[in-house]
């Protein structure tokens, strides 16, 4: 159930009685199951202290659409979220400070000179932070606010309930309203709040009834239908999706909506088209080769489509989420298994050794993109206290920020392209195989992900560095490592991390070298290769101190990867079914990334993988015993049904017993 309540004290007196019943209808409509209203903090602390679910806040000199309500209120962020205005700050209004998305700090103007907006007077609090909603309430009915004091300290930073420190005097201007001050205090508890900005909507706070009107009259102004339709495609994109598909994508995801389609039924359309573009790839031939780069570009454009829709018609869900973060890696990657098989299948050398190189290369990539994020969102939640004070770090930041903010500069479109996006890989590999050949594409896409790679794994080590926050230490690392039950039994305590997970990732390297050198000599010199990932890894399970750690999980990847295609090699395993073996444990860390970005626990069955290094010694195993293709066909079949079994459990069987065993509402 999703509580709304409508705080009606505390702000402008002078607005029209029918201002609260207003609201309460929209907050109605946008679909909250009870609304409320308050007439004052500590009721607003008593309704909340008795929520179960959501609860949507907003005070009564919110003028909006209601749709921007919908929005807060169906957001698919996994926190609490607080819609923030654009407005020049306020004296009457908290003002916030935002990094990545999230609200770091709150207060007033003289609090927060670097502020980025205000606060637009409306949160939606998720079942989580309702003891620091009720807290924060609480704090702020008791504490008079006398002109010259200022809001909580916008970086006093802890658990999400504790107690909220009083104001303070200050010289500063205070922070206005009852619901200023409580968002204000409700920052301060270290709550996790992502920002909900309004755009091509209209929201204001208003304090008298000339301002009431004018409002309503701005929202009279506005097609909401046709505002919500261009609200579904994201707000900054990277170049391609900007220019060639978001341009008429939207007039598709209308279609869809009045189809009825679903999101998850786009996304397996799209990945059908890209099945289809595979299979065209492998066929080879011009005409093959040209469809197939059409076929990519719409599965492409169909990708796009399934967000836009989910966004258009508020239709989010966890598996949704899930899926179409899977389905992005798994059509990607049977794209490359075509491209190489029509590589190898035209005469073109083997295709499958280049697939290969490119799989690994974009999810080791991928995975240290997931693991910078947790970095960076443990930076930007840090004490201001901690702050490195100006030093190399937070100049790359500042400077990372003005070219992101410099929307459509050339030094933006220049930072989005030169990563090698999703949406240019696509387009690449689509106009090389259509105007040269397979080969020609595998090759671009190597050169410029290698090019990619270099450059932001330089630029992101260089700012970590300076960071001085252990990423690893914010999450389950053993989990994301991938740690098996030897690991987990018998794991070291060198904090000296990333060291020996790349010296591991580069014992894997020297046996393919030997093994594409000499089959025979590297057969007997697996085991040595694999005692010392066994060292690295035993001894690598200690505290992540280094300010680099957060480089270990994706190091680790490339060390397992790169060694099972050693082994591959060694063991004269057709190339195609390393590749598969390959794909199948991108899935399982896939999983494990869509997890880590979501904080959510393990797969219901991950001990069943084994773990890295139990993999790897069934490999090697197998290996000595002459069977390595059998080893390794087996061992990969193994692993895919326990993927699938692992998915059933978490999708369907858990939120089934689930919605069985819920009570009645």
């Amino acid at each position: 159930m999703t509580l709304a309540i409508v705080l009606a004290a505390g702000g402008p007196a002078a607005l029209p009685d029918d201002t609260v019943p207003h609201l309460v209808a929209q907050w109605r409509a946008a679909g909250a199951t009870e609304v409320r209203v308050a007439a004052d903090l500590g009721e607003l602390a008593a309704l909340a202290e008795h929520a179960t679910g959501p609860v949507l806040v907003s005070g009564a000199d919110l003028v909006a659409h209601t749709t921007v309500l919908k929005h807060l209120a169906t957001s698919p962020v996994p926190g609490t979220a607080a819609l923030v205005l654009a407005d020049p700050p306020a004296d009457r209004h908290a003002v916030v400070h935002e990094e990545r998305g999230q609200v770091v700090s709150a207060g007033s103007t003289g609090t927060l000179p670097d502020a980025t907006g205000s606060f637009g007077g409306a949160l939606r609090v998720v079942p989580a932070d309702l003891p620091a909603l009720v807290a924060a309430a609480r704090t702020a009915a008791t504490t008079t606010v006398p002109a010259g004091t200022v809001g909580p300290p916008a970086d006093v930073a802890g658990a999400p309930g504790a107690a909220v420190p009083a104001p303070v005097a200050s010289d500063a201007t205070p922070v206005g309203t009852d619901l200023d001050r409580l968002f204000a205090a409700f920052t301060a508890t270290g709550a996790l709040t992502f920002a909900h900005r309004v755009r091509l909507l209209v929201a204001h706070r208003v304090v008298d009834p000339a301002g009431l009107a004018a409002a309503r009259a701005e929202l009279a102004g506005v097609d909401e239908d046709a505002a919500e339709l261009r609200l579904s495609v994201k707000e900054r994109d990277d170049f391609f999706t900007t220019y060639f598909v978001s341009t008429w994508s939207p007039y598709v995801t209308k279609l869809c909506a009045r189809l009825r389609l679903t999101p998850t039924g786009v996304t397996m359309i799209s990945v059908l088209f890209a099945v289809v573009a595979a299979v065209l790839f492998g066929v080879g031939g011009r005409p093959a080769l040209v469809a197939g780069g059409v076929l990519l570009y719409l599965g492409f454009m169909l990708d796009c489509v399934d967000g836009q829709l989910a966004r258009y018609t508020r239709n989010f869900s966890p598996w949704g989420g899930w899926l179409d973060t899977m389905a992005d890696r798994a059509k990607e990657y049977v794209v490359y298994a075509g491209l190489g098989f029509g590589m190898t299948h035209a005469g073109l050398g083997d295709g499958w050794v280049l697939a290969l190189a490119a799989m690994t290369l974009q999810t080791v990539r991928h995975h240290i993109d997931a693991w910078y994020g947790v970095l960076h969102d443990a930076a930007a939640r840090r004490p201001k206290a901690a702050s490195t004070g100006g030093g190399i770090g937070d100049k790359l930041n500042a400077a990372s920020n003005r070219v992101q903010n410099d929307t459509g500069s050339l030094s933006y479109w220049l930072k989005r392209t030169v990563v090698f996006p999703i949406g240019e890989r696509w387009a690449l590999i689509a106009l090389a195989a259509a105007l040269f050949d397979t080969r020609v594409a595998l090759v671009a896409v190597l050169v410029w992900g290698g090019l990619a790679f270099a450059y932001t794994g330089a630029l992101r080590t260089l700012r970590a560095r300076f960071m001085r926050v252990p990423a690893l230490g914010t999450v389950d690392a053993g989990l994301h490592r991938d740690d098996g039950p030897l690991l987990r039994r018998f794991g070291g305590r060198i904090p000296a991390q990333l060291p020996l997970a790349v010296l591991a990732a580069l014992a894997a390297a020297g046996l393919l070298g030997m093994a594409l050198a000499d089959a025979d000599t590297a057969r007997w010199a697996a085991p040595v290769a694999l005692l010392v990932l066994l060292a690295a890894g035993l001894a690598a399970r200690g505290r992540a101190e280094g300010p680099l750690d957060w480089l270990v999980p994706a190091a680790l990847r490339a060390a397992e990867y790169v060694f099972a295609i050693a082994v591959g090699v060694a063991g004269d395993v057709p190339l195609p079914l390393v590749f598969g073996y390959v794909f199948v444990l991108t899935l399982l860390h896939y999983d494990l990334v869509a997890r880590l970005e979501k904080r959510q626990p393990a797969p219901p069955l991950h001990d069943l993988t084994l773990g890295w290094e139990g993999r790897s010694i069934l490999l090697v195993v197998a290996l000595i015993a002459g069977f390595a293709w059998v080893g390794m066909a087996t061992l990969g079949a193994y692993l895919f049904v326990v993927f699938v079994m692992s998915v059933v459990a978490a999708w369907v069987t858990v939120p089934a017993r689930a919605a069985r065993t819920a009570p009645a509402r």
